[in-house]
């Protein structure tokens, strides 16, 4: 809520100042609502229910192994009094290790699954990104800002004054 109200000052501030971009003319603003756009863009849909599909089974996975941790630990629980100390170490060994077998199993599926949403949603960002960079030029928008994150989107290089403040700075410390 914060970041919307944010971006919506900003906005507001920026018409309000009557801000001229580098041809001299009264420069735009638009802003975008990107949880919108990816709901609903072609193809989102389709990457969303491949994704959770993906999610399902690598929840099934880690359910199970889930499963045998428990069934070994309660094993243990039962039998404690009727093994030796040292069928305990091993069995407390066992479990040790079944453990750190799922902690790794757990992490080599959070990859593959950060992995697997960037190959599904990937294409559809950088088609979403080329189309409002389009319509930035087209409309003669100097700045489009995101309304869900507050953040700027896109914005005319001709504005950008990161070198001359960079120049600027050198020059000063000299």
């Amino acid at each position: 809520m914060n970041q919307t109200l944010l971006a919506f000052a900003t906005f507001i501030a920026l018409l309000l100042t009557g801000v001229v971009d580098a041809e001299g003319q009264e420069a735009r603003y638009g802003y975008i609502n990107s949880q919108r756009i990816m709901a609903e863009a072609p193809g989102a849909t389709d990457a969303q229910t491949a994704f959770e599909g993906d999610m399902e089974g690598y929840r099934a996975e880690l359910e199970q192994l889930e499963t045998e941790l428990d069934t070994l630990q309660q094993s243990l629980e039962r039998q404690q009094s009727t093994l030796s100390t040292a069928a305990q170490q091993e069995a407390q060994q066992e479990i040790q290790q079944k453990f750190i077998a799922y902690q790794q199993r757990q992490a080599a599926l959070e990859e593959e699954a950060q992995q697997r949403q960037a190959e599904l949603v990937g294409p559809i960002m950088e088609r979403i990104s080329v189309v409002i960079e389009e319509i930035r030029e087209e409309g003669g928008y100097a700045m489009i800002f995101d309304a869900a994150t507050g953040a700027l989107i896109t914005a005319d290089p001709a504005l950008d004054l990161t070198d001359q403040v960079l120049e600027r700075l050198q020059n000063s410390a000299q």
